[in-house]
């Protein structure tokens, strides 16, 4: 499955960062990942393949994805993002599903801020409950886009051809999305539970502390300007597991302040 990273070369040691933490979390991926590049190309290999872009934001995603067809599943993931923890075995029961399923055109698996927060906002009440027991809920409009899921190309096609050339910042992404409309006929999920966790990369073009010091504990080089972070610790997602682990540990220390 051919994998959409939107990145740049400046950012190379980050896009390096989530590739890594793919092999770790998930070692038999299907994925290759697509690489934009505009003068810092990197080696192909079986799971890598680095493609000439423009610099621009829109034109760099469409050129991504000129060759494949509009019902072709593909991956879209971010460099901002980069997966801590992934459920593999619920998210391959997901894709199988997805895949066999013609009227879904987009599935993400981490449930996290608007759709778990504000449903009322972010969702449409129609459901689906896969053969496994997993609910799927359908997501309004574009929201959460930019998070790392598995999108029909014609979604990412329709979205980004609709972008002006000019975009000055990844962040304003956010407010020239809400003023696309989605095609009706594009139904995109959530899974109801949660199953991954993912870290922010960076924030206004600093990299965070945890992506500073997730990359540290590899052999990735780190360039000058991604060598002190912002300080800021950004994850999203939590994992039904991490939550009683979360009561577990406040009840000990109740117990503990009260002998």
């Amino acid at each position: 499955m051919k994998a959409i990273v939107l990145t740049f070369d400046r950012h190379r040691a980050i896009t390096q960062h989530l590739m890594r933490q793919y092999e770790r979390l998930w070692p038999d991926h299907p994925f290759r990942f697509r690489i934009p590049y505009q003068r810092l190309r990197g080696p192909d290999s079986e799971r890598a393949e680095y493609i000439e872009t423009p610099p621009e934001i829109a034109a760099t995603v469409l050129r991504l994805i000129e060759d494949i067809d509009d019902e072709e599943w593909i991956y879209w993931c971010s460099d901002d993002k980069y997966p801590i923890r992934l459920i593999v075995e619920k998210i391959k029961e997901l894709i199988i599903y997805a895949l066999a399923t013609p009227e879904i055109s987009g599935l993400l698996f981490c449930r996290t801020r608007v759709t778990l927060d504000r449903p009322e906002l972010s969702l449409l009440p129609r459901r689906r409950v896969t053969p496994a027991g997993n609910v799927l809920l359908e997501r309004k409009g574009w929201y959460q886009i930019w998070i790392h899921q598995f999108l029909k190309a014609k979604v990412l096609r329709s979205l980004f051809s609709q972008l002006p050339l000019e975009i000055p910042s990844a962040k304003a992404l956010d407010g020239l999305k809400d003023q696309i409309s989605k095609p009706d006929e594009y139904h995109l999920f959530v899974a109801e539970q949660n199953f991954a966790v993912f870290g922010e990369s960076t924030k206004r073009g600093v990299i965070t502390r945890n992506c500073l010091e997730s990359i540290r504990r590899t052999d990735i080089e780190l360039p000058e300007w991604f060598r002190r972070s912002n300080g800021e610790w950004v994850t999203m997602g939590k994992l039904p597991e991490d939550t009683l682990w979360q009561r577990f540990r406040r009840r000990l220390s109740r117990e503990r302040q009260g002998r």
